[in-house]
């Protein structure tokens, strides 16, 4: 993984003849990405920016050279070729010094904002893997944000204080979507994902309730059969998201389908709705208990929710998040808290 920034690439071994006046040349802003084939003037001319800076900085062939760590006549030669490849005149030559040419004024500003770009990007991505300070991007699901995922940071950072979290809360198809598209290393789902380009391992379960209205006839039970529940209108999250299909399918083995009178996005609003006498809700405990509703143990079917950490299958670990990992699968069974 280590580079030597020293290090320059071979010099074009052909002169590049394409038309500077073309669609997406310098200059011309297309609103595009440029396509780095093998005829493109960013990957001609990439390994020779820094060579012409550090040239345009010293007007000495000699120093800049020797700031480089290369001899001074392939130096030279490079940037006789950066000429010919680009049709311009970069320097004005006098004896052994040399100076910069309108264009080649116009060509070192842009060429320092590339440069620093691509120092900063490197910076930035060799900072997300440095194994003391680097960088993990962790989804989970909303249930699990009030108290699972703060303790499981404060427990993981007192080995690794200097690791840095992006916190991403999403249902569980969004959160699979982002490992994809690589916005995401790592993410506490439900249902556990099973999917041929994802690994998944099971890490707790978690009891659900059925949550009712506190001067609902149900209230004062303790105990349930979901059977019981069959006439009630429920209130549950959208579709797509796990705790509907968990809810959903528990229903549908105690042998009936749910008539859901409102849907939303987060558990704790379903408990504010089902507060307000609006249905009832099957729910995972709350961080704090909430005034207005009863929660009552479901005796059948079982009713849990099995908590799973997924990545994406063949993709390399950072030295943080493989440490995360490790953490998170160290936590079976314990995962939650009691």
């Amino acid at each position: 993984m280590a580079h030597d920034p020293r290090s320059q690439g071979p010099l074009l071994q052909g002169r590049n003849t394409k038309d500077t006046a073309g669609p997406g040349r310098a200059g011309v802003d297309t609103g595009e990405v440029a396509e780095l084939g093998g005829d493109s003037w960013a990957v001609t001319l990439a390994p020779r920016l820094a060579q012409f800076t550090a040239v345009a900085r010293h007007e000495h062939v000699t120093r800049a050279a020797q700031e480089l760590g290369m001899p001074q006549p392939t130096l030279s030669r490079a940037i006789v070729r950066l000429e010919e490849d680009l049709g311009v005149a970069l320097f004005a030559r006098h004896g052994r010094t040399l100076s910069l040419t309108p264009a080649g004024r116009a060509f070192l500003a842009s060429t320092e904002r590339a440069l620093t770009d691509l120092e900063r990007a490197t910076e930035s991505v060799r900072a997300d893997v440095d194994p003391a300070a680097g960088k993990v991007a962790f989804g989970f699901l909303h249930t699990l944000g009030s108290e699972t995922v703060p303790g499981l940071i404060r427990s993981f950072r007192a080995d690794h204080p200097r690791v840095r979290f992006q916190l991403v809360q999403n249902y569980g198809e969004a959160m699979i979507e982002r490992l994809r598209a690589g916005d995401l290393d790592l993410c506490l789902t439900s249902p556990v994902p099973d999917y041929p380009d994802l690994v998944a391992r099971r890490l707790d379960e978690q009891k659900l309730r059925l949550v009712v209205p506190d001067d609902h006839p149900l209230a004062a039970r303790k105990r349930i059969r979901l059977a019981e529940a069959a006439g009630e209108l429920f209130v549950t999250l959208e579709p797509g998201y796990g705790l509907r299909r968990i809810t959903d399918a528990l229903c549908a083995e105690a042998g009936f389908t749910p008539r859901v009178a409102f849907e939303g996005e987060e558990a704790e609003t379903l408990r504010g709705l089902v507060a307000a006498g609006l249905g009832v809700a099957l729910l995972p405990p709350p961080a704090v208990p909430r005034p207005g509703v009863a929660e009552l143990t479901v005796t059948a079917p079982r009713a849990v929710r099995e908590i799973g950490v997924a990545w994406l299958d063949g993709h390399p670990d950072t030295p943080p998040v493989a440490a995360f990992k490790k953490f998170l699968l160290s936590r079976r069974g314990r995962l939650l808290p009691r």
